[in-house]
């Protein structure tokens, strides 16, 4: 199966949905009128395709059906096709020209960073590329490992420190060893974030300055992963990461699962952030590099372009090279099966604990609680006893600073 019939079968739930919804509507009209365009933005609004796109697409239709005369409603899904595509267009490939070239990869937890990276890097491998991965997630050991079976699968060097290492500390000795073995990209795996969380943001800007003080002439992209399944909220992270983070590009995955892939519109419109891969499925060739014509072409159910016969015939005469690859559909598939299989072992682990367990780690946890309040009420007293000694309570002329030190005594912000 070809990638575009992928792309057409992993858009499916959205055709239905939203184009064949449409495709329904245009042929319930005998003529082209406001109220045609009128249900047309509606339908485009209920497929996430967001008011203000919605609103373009339209005033882009009128325009062109006035251009070209176009009376018959059934036109307008060849219209509609044809906008979409343009508007889409932009901003696809990445720029990696430099050697060693850098993709900080960024998002929310539970997008599929680790993965996506993984797949990223196995499509750079065979296209020949020598690849760096950063483990720079040290906020979960397992998403250190998930990335060390991703790298041993797919070739590619990884850099790691343990669990709560620093990770600006792991991205320089990514850069240093990129360096040292002639890498042509590094793929930054970074902690799942929010873009409200200071602390985490200001540990993004840090990781930044590293890369731009170590590799001030490479090029670098930003990709924020997302998860189409969550609509227009998709929407509402691509603004707030693309004021907080400078992000480049947006990789959009389980396009598959959801029938609200219009969002592809909404992002990129909306917020001139171009989509840089999409996924639409679990094997290591459903993440690919983001195709406009093709995408637009899927959604109204095109058939698959044909290929000129000379050329299927030089592709059928050529050895297949796949097996010679570090990463095949059949290695992701069983990548995928080891993970799963990890995950449901976790959580038998979980379930097999005795009552006696449960219980005893209770009871630790009280006893740990019971001693912290009782250290918190021994220096209580001890300053309450010290205070009463010197009788600092009935002092009536302090300066300032004794003033708002004994402030800070008495609060117990200051032990001393």
């Amino acid at each position: 199966m070809s990638f575009f019939e992928k792309i057409r079968d992993g858009l499916r739930k959205t055709r239905d949905a939203i184009f064949g919804r449409i495709d329904t509507m245009l042929k319930s009209f005998t003529k082209i009128d406001d109220d045609l365009f009128e249900e047309l933005e509606e339908l485009l609004v209920m497929g996430d395709v967001g008011i203000y796109t919605a609103q373009r697409i339209c005033e882009e239709l009128k325009v062109r059906v006035k251009k070209e005369g176009i009376t018959d409603p059934k036109e307008i899904n060849r219209l509609l096709a044809e906008v979409i595509s343009e508007m889409l267009k932009g901003g696809q490939p990445l720029k990696l020209d430099t050697k060693p070239s850098v993709i900080l990869v960024i998002g929310v937890n539970g997008v599929g960073k680790t993965t996506t990276i993984g797949k990223m890097a196995a499509n750079f491998i065979r296209q020949g590329k020598k690849v760096t991965l950063a483990a720079a997630d040290t906020f979960r050991a397992a998403a250190i490992d998930q990335l060390q079976i991703w790298a041993e699968r797919a070739g590619a060097d990884i850099i790691k420190q343990g669990e709560g290492a620093d990770p600006a500390a792991v991205v320089f000795d990514s850069i240093s060893s990129a360096k040292a073995k002639g890498s042509d990209i590094i793929i930054v795996d970074t902690a799942g974030r929010l873009h409200n969380k200071k602390h985490l943001m200001a540990e993004l800007e840090k990781i930044n300055r590293i890369i731009d003080r170590e590799l001030p002439d490479a090029d670098k992209e930003v990709l924020l992963v997302l998860d189409a399944t969550t609509g227009q909220n998709a929407v509402n992270q691509t603004k707030e990461f693309k004021t907080a983070a400078g992000i480049t590009g947006i990789v959009l995955t389980k396009l598959d699962g959801t029938a609200k892939g219009g969002v592809v519109l909404a992002i990129k419109e909306e917020l001139n952030v171009p989509v840089k891969y999409i996924g639409v499925g679990e094997q290591i060739d459903d993440l690919q590099p983001f195709d406009p014509d093709e995408f637009a072409r899927a959604l109204f159910g095109a058939e698959a372009p044909s290929e000129p016969e000379t050329e299927q015939q030089e592709t059928a005469d050529k050895p297949v090279e796949d097996d010679l690859k570090p990463a095949t559909a059949d290695i992701w598939a069983q990548i995928d099966a080891e993970a799963e299989a990890e995950k449901q072992a976790e959580e038998e682990k979980e379930k097999a604990k005795t009552e006696e367990e449960i219980l005893a780690e209770e009871q630790a946890k009280a006893a740990l609680e019971a001693e912290k309040a009782e250290e918190k009420k021994r220096k209580a007293e001890e300053r309450k006893n010290r205070a009463k000694k010197y009788n600092w309570s009935t002092v009536q002329e302090t300066t300032p600073a004794d003033s708002d030190w004994l402030e800070q005594w008495r609060s117990g912000k200051n032990e001393e």
